[in-house]
Formats: C-alpha cells, sequence, structure tokens
C-alpha cells in the first residue's frame, strides 16, 4: 500500500547554515574550501524539527541528495549532545544515508542536540556538506506498541503497563505485513492511498480519505484507520500489508484508530510479531533496530 503524494518524513527539515563556517572538533578533518571555487552542495537534511518531542524509538536519518564518497569525513563532521550522557552512532545505507541512534531504545526525558560541521567538509570531489546547524529535541514518554498478526491484536504499553489492546487487521496472504521493530515516521489525519503501478486484477484501489494514518516504513507499512473492513478484526487478515484498525469514515477521535492516533508520537516503535511475512529491512523507513548494536 503506498500513499499518494509521499512525503520525505512527517518532520523533515532542510538544514540552514546556523554557524557560519565554523569547524567544531574535526581540526585537519575538514577539508578546507576554496574561496573562489564555485560551491556545491551535497544537499543534506534530516528528520528532525528542533523543539519537537520524539517517542523512545526516535532514530536521526540524515539523507544527501549527492553522493557521499568521504564518509568518515561526514562521521567525524557529526556528534550529539545527551543529557543522560547516552552514546550515539550512525550506520550508512549506502552512500546518500546515515542514521543515527543510541544501542538502546533513548530513556523518557533525554534531551538530545545534534551538532552538525559538514560546511566545510569535502563529502566528495568538488561537493561540500554545505551547511553547520544544531538540531534539538527531546524524548517524550515511553509507550511501545506490539501487532500480533496470528491474533489480530494490537497492545500498547506505557511507562510498563497496558494502556489499549485493540482487534486489527493484518497483510492478507500475499501482502504479509512486515516482522519486526519499526517506528513511526509521520502522522496524517488524513491520506490518500493507492495500489501500486501493475497491481493484479482485483488487488488494486484508491482510497481518497484514509484517516488516523501512521506511516511505519518507506514503502507503504502503515497503522491506520479502516472503516471498511471492521467486520475482519480481531478475526482475520484482510489487509494489503497495513495493520488497520477500526475507525469511522472520515475518522473519530472516540474511535479504536482516534484514540491510538492522538497518543502516539513520530518516534514510537510499533513491533508486529508473527506475520508470514519476512523480516522488514533496516533501512525501510526508521527500522536501524532491527540492526544488532554490533552490526550498527
Amino acid at each position: 500500500m503506498r500513499r499518494i503524494p509521499r512525503r520525505t518524513a512527517a518532520t523533515a527539515l532542510v538544514l540552514t547554515t546556523a554557524v557560519g563556517g565554523v569547524a567544531v572538533g574535526g581540526g585537519s578533518a575538514f577539508a578546507a574550501q576554496p574561496a573562489a571555487a564555485v560551491q556545491q552542495s551535497a544537499g543534506p537534511y534530516d528528520n528532525v524539527e528542533s523543539g519537537s518531542t520524539y517517542g523512545v524509538a526516535m532514530i536521526v536519518s540524515l539523507n544527501f541528495r549527492k553522493a557521499v564518497q568521504d564518509k568518515a569525513a561526514v562521521d567525524r563532521a557529526i556528534s550529539f549532545s545527551t543529557s543522560d550522557g547516552s552514546t550515539v552512532r550512525g550506520h550508512w545505507f549506502g552512500s546518500n544515508r546515515v542514521d543515527f541512534r543510541p544501542e538502546k531504545f533513548w530513556k523518557p526525558g533525554t534531551k538530545v542536540t545534534v551538532h552538525y560541521r559538514l560546511k566545510n567538509v569535502q563529502v566528495s570531489p568538488g561537493v561540500y556538506g554545505g551547511v553547520d546547524s544544531d538540531q534539538t529535541f527531546t524524548i517524550g514518554r515511553d509507550q511501545r506498541t506490539t501487532v500480533d498478526a496470528a491474533k489480530d491484536t494490537m497492545t500498547t504499553v506505557r511507562s510498563g503497563k497496558k494502556v489499549s489492546a485493540y482487534p486489527i487487521t493484518a497483510g492478507k496472504t500475499g501482502f504479509d505485513s512486515w516482522n519486526g521493530v519499526m517506528v513511526i515516521s509521520e502522522k496524517d489525519e488524513h491520506i490518500e492511498m493507492k495500489s501500486a503501478p501493475g497491481a493484479p486484477s482485483g488487488e488494486q484501489y484508491d482510497l481518497k480519505d484514509v484517516p488516523h494514518a501512521m506511516r511505519l516504513t518507506d514503502s507503504g507499512t502503515y497503522v491506520h484507520g479502516n472503516y471498511w473492513a471492521v467486520d475482519a478484526m480481531g478475526h482475520r487478515n484482510v489487509s494489503h500489508g497495513c495493520i488497520g484498525v477500526a475507525d469511522r469514515e472520515h475518522g473519530s477521535d472516540s474511535s479504536n484508530a482516534g484514540r491510538f492516533f492522538n497518543s502516539s508520537l513520530v518516534g514510537d516503535p510499533v513491533t508486529v510479531v508473527n506475520s508470514k511475512g519476512a523480516k522488514v529491512a533496516s533501512d525501510n523507513g526508521l527500522s536501524g533496530w532491527n540492526t544488532s548494536w554490533s552490526k550498527w
């Protein structure tokens, strides 16, 4: 299931120059940019907005519009300050994306500042990071949700206590939901969802108004309100991979989906178990928690 139109991230923020070319802690690691050279920027952008509050599984994802050849230089130019002293590491997915997370989920209340010092860093021949910026955000309460695709239930635990348990419908045979830890990366009260081009006959759809949609993967997995298959919830899986939660047409805050939507933050983890589907790839959305710390 894919959303139309698709955004990069719920809180995508193009980095702006906050510190004019100041290299912090880089020393000789920074390649000097000739003053007379025509500046080419790698166009970095991330998925956090300064001043925001995120869930305990939030991963900072930094993307570049131009390929990075000197990844080590980028690694040296990015650092994290955390109020609880958490260590944060980066992991590259290809040449355009590096994601950052601690070993375990963040502790509630942790204040995090990302220091980007990329302005004078040559990431590829003739291409520079282009920006220096600080992004500060806070980790909110600890809310974790588990979807059991065999039992067709979705259970949410907050601060160690169960706060809700809803019947759901997950991906049907051939469209089985991903297993593994996924992270809410976007929240939209209403979106349009359309089947992928070339979908087989009988599996094509165009849903103009899907309420209470929360993106879990780049490939199109959502937890969302569903008013057209409520009778299946708790009994059988009928979706094209998404997690459907009971809602009313156009959405209702008093529905199961509405309550879950309003209680959730971008950065909250949603773990799917007992699906017949494969394990979600770590670069499919903010799914890096499926890679062990030793390989991160």
